[in-house]
């Protein structure tokens, strides 16, 4: 029995006209100055110029979500070869349904007037669409069903119109999602064989990873976070649901301090399916992608290409600009108006990919297409672009390091949120001796780094100028740095005598010890990896902590300037870095020396921290 699975129809229903930028406050609710100030804001972040909202202008709803993704379910059903009785399983989901209970499934269920049935409700954020994909993809494939229909539903203008928001005044996150979120469903029919005649999607790969484990919760509804960044009450805990309702409780929020982690988890997983041989960049001809805003497209592109995995935007199909983010039903509509186009070709690869900021969660889905080309579809106008066809990258030894730096990284920031003092830090209960705790344990850290990087440019040989000179100048450059530091620890009360006799920690002894064993090596080329984890602290993490200890502890910007100068600085230091690697001849084993040293480092770097003041 062939395990293959073919998306053989695609449907969307997107309700009512599209809704311009200046019409959308009609469909919402009056706004006053401020909020109309957010709006603007909203809309120069997120680029969308148009949207569908399943609203009358008085705000009243036309539909359900459920009979909205009925509607994109039937159409993809009366565009399969399908009949409706020989349908045996439907899948289901939504950000949130209509009802308490029972699901969306049994909803849609209900709409359509199938037969018996298997069925199945998911409901996260912009995943939960993928969920369903996958769990029809394994039920096919385990044979315990024939074909599936999937559907996602998003009706989110609901819950941001002006009655709906009661209670405390919204915030500028929940303002950001009011004028982003959009209405709309989409659909696929899958099955055990392709289409007898016309195109088909053969589905080749379905990865869905959750980081729920050691992530905060970044976008929720239902609840209202506490000012320390704790989870609050669930709106069913209240003693009254008036009181929910005006806690704030059922406001849409997106923590946006958070919100950047996922273009790095997004990365990081696409690297990893890239290592293992799971996608093939060079063989992609459409990447369809879910994004909340254009700052994140560009974001990704800018990212991608920097850690060795570009994607290149010709080939980016996105509708977000016309259709807004339609969540959970957002990959579907994206699929439908690229299959009705018209430009897919047999034998084209298709890669999709939805990030989640619920609380995290990466999904890719790899589709082949199949079969003879379609005519194009009139009625569907073409919202994405593709131009000429070019390699989105070669997977060369170098561009494998950089994925692979990149996984460590990601791993290494993801840790790093256990530790004690981090974990304080981001949930809002520093103290100020919290933070001159970091500063005096730092300062022999700073000292040595300019004495082991001189060390690395003694070890560099007559042929290898070119390192010499790039640890030479960072030296230059870090040598004085424990100044700023001092200034800081002063500055919050500190004494200049015991940050500058304050022992090195048993976290900062085995760093030190392990940076000046490599840079006493030959040509320690492998420190590359150590100064990727040190600069990129400073590149990635060193700003986000300054600003937050400032304000946490209502400090000034010169008693955070070692945090906030690293944070400018080492992007620079990062660009050379990868500017000098780049010139270099890296064998498979130079990159694996590379690689473990990052591994050690960042290790110890986080050993350093978890032992802050154990002397």
């Amino acid at each position: 029995m062939s395990d293959a699975v073919y998306i053989n129809a695609l449907g969307r229903f997107l309700p009512g006209g599209p809704v311009g930028n200046d019409d959308a406050a009609l469909f919402l609710g009056p706004i006053d100055k401020a909020q109309d100030r957010l709006r603007r804001a909203a809309f120069a972040r997120n680029g969308i110029k148009h949207r569908h909202y399943a609203l009358k202008p008085d705000g009243s709803p036309t539909h359900t979500n459920a009979e909205m993704a009925a509607l994109a379910a039937r159409e993809a059903l009366n565009r399969s070869e399908l009949s409706d009785r020989d349908v045996s399983m439907l899948c289901a989901a939504a950000s949130q349904g209509d009802l308490l209970a029972p699901g969306i499934a049994s909803m849609v269920h209900g709409y359509l007037g199938l037969g018996e049935i298997d069925l199945s409700s998911f409901t996260s954020f912009c995943s939960s669409g993928m969920m369903a994909v996958k769990a029809a993809v394994s039920s096919i494939r385990s044979g315990d069903n024939p074909n599936a229909v999937v559907c996602a539903g998003e009706f989110s203008s609901r819950f941001l119109r002006a009655g709906y928001l009661r209670g405390v005044r919204p915030s500028p996150d929940t303002e950001f999602l009011r004028w982003t979120l959009s209405d709309g469903a989409g659909a696929m029919v899958l099955e055990n064989r392709p289409n007898e005649r016309g195109l088909s999607l053969r589905v080749e790969m379905v990865d869905l990873v959750s980081y729920a484990g050691s992530h905060d919760t970044c976008m929720y509804g239902g609840m209202r976070k506490g000012e320390d960044g704790e989870l609050g009450l669930p709106w069913s805990n209240y003693a009254t649901l008036n009181d929910a309702i005006e806690d704030g409780a059922f406001h849409l929020r997106q923590d946006f301090t958070l919100l950047e982690k996922i273009i790095s988890l997004g990365l990081q997983r696409y690297a990893q399916l890239i290592e293992c041989g799971r996608i093939d960049p060079a063989s992609i001809d459409w990447l369809l992608c879910h994004f909340s805003s254009k700052h994140f497209h560009k974001s990704l592109v800018e990212t991608a290409k920097r850690i060795g995995a570009p994607l290149d935007p010709d080939k980016i199909f996105t509708n977000l600009y016309e259709r807004g983010n339609t969540g959970s039903a957002s990959i579907f509509i994206m699929l439908e108006e690229l299959f009705a186009g018209g430009a897919l070709r047999d034998g084209q690869q298709i890669l999709c990919m939805v990030p989640e900021s619920g609380r995290f969660v990466v999904s890719f889905m790899l589709l082949t297409v199949i079969g003879k080309s379609q005519t194009a579809d009139p009625a569907k106008s073409q919202t994405g672009g593709h131009k000429t066809f070019t390699p989105l990258g070669s997977d060369t030894v170098k561009s494998s390091l950089a994925r692979r730096l990149t996984d460590i990284w990601v791993g290494f920031e993801r840790d790093l949120n256990q530790v004690p003092f981090i974990a304080k830090l981001n949930r809002g209960r520093l103290r100020l001796e919290d933070y001159r705790m970091l500063l005096r344990n730092h300062r022999q850290q700073v000292v040595e780094g300019g004495r082991w990087i001189s060390r690395a440019a003694s070890s560099i040989t007559a042929d290898h100028n070119e390192l010499r000179s790039m640890f030479l100048g960072h030296a230059m450059t870090e040598h004085r740095d424990y100044l700023m530091l001092e200034r800081d620890y002063v500055s919050i009360g500190g004494d200049i005598k015991e940050i500058q006799d304050f022992p090195k920690n048993i976290g900062s002894e085995a760093l030190s010890a392990w940076m000046f064993q490599r840079a006493g090596r030959e040509n320690p080329v492998d420190l590359f990896g150590a100064m990727f984890i040190i600069e990129g602290l400073g590149h990635r993490l060193a700003g986000r902590w300054g600003r937050e200890i400032q304000r946490q502890l209502k400090l000034q910007p010169d008693q955070v300037s070692f945090l906030l100068y690293h944070a400018e600085a080492d992007d620079g230091h990062i660009d050379k870095l990868w500017q000098t690697l780049d010139g270099l001849d890296i064998t498979p084993a130079t990159a694996d020396a590379i690689v473990k040293t990052a591994k050690v480092t960042a290790r110890l770097y986080r050993l350093q921290l978890e032992e802050l003041d154990q002397i």
